[in-house]
């Protein structure tokens, strides 16, 4: 049975607000669409910014499957507490664990992480994706968070590098993911080919 979304559930994670979304607005909706093109499912944790935007561009682009993971309890909260956006997703889950929680759960649901711009947020996503050892990519080119992750993997005793790709193309960098993310799952390609 072939299941909605594709092989992969690729993480997006990237400033919410600041000049990295400015700078990086593009990018991400590039991003997007270049994982809708894959075929793969698109995570996010349903928030405004550059993960809005890679949601914009996955569901323009005819993308079959968008999840956003809310950190609200419910959708009333979603809206009206967190001011967040519903739009361009198939699917929300209100998580009801906060930012903090939320990022962890968020993390763990996805095959790969793709960071783009972000500020403390996306650190911490980034941070967990390292500690869990999920795949990360990191657009470069979008300014906050991302522009550091070299540096802050030396900080990084228990990270692997083999399983961070840094890529300034997103079409490149969602191709180099899924090669490691195939290499990554080979034993188990019965379960990712359906």
């Amino acid at each position: 049975m072939k299941h909605r979304g594709g092989k992969y559930q690729i993480c997006v994670s990237g400033a919410a607000r600041g000049q990295s979304v400015q700078q990086g607005r593009q990018l991400a909706q590039a991003l997007g669409a270049s994982i809708a093109k894959a075929g793969y499912t698109l995570l996010t944790g349903a928030t405004t910014g550059l993960p809005e935007y890679a949601a914009i561009g996955y569901k323009k682009a005819g993308g079959q499957m968008s999840l956003g993971l809310s950190p609200a309890a419910t959708k009333v909260e979603h809206i009206l507490k967190y001011h967040l956006p519903m739009e361009y997703y198939d699917a929300v889950l209100y998580t009801g664990l906060h930012y903090g929680g939320r990022d962890a759960l968020l993390i763990n649901a996805a095959d790969a992480v793709v960071t783009i711009g972000g500020r403390l947020g996306t650190l911490h996503e980034f941070t967990i994706a390292a500690e869990t050892h999920t795949p990360i990519g990191v657009l470069e080119s979008a300014g906050g968070i991302s522009a550091q992750i070299e540096k802050i993997l030396e900080l990084l005793p228990n990270a692997d590098p083999e399983l961070v790709i840094f890529e300034e193309q997103p079409d490149e960098l969602i191709a180099k993911l899924a090669s490691l993310l195939d290499k990554i799952h080979q034993p188990y390609r019965d379960i990712y080919s359906s």
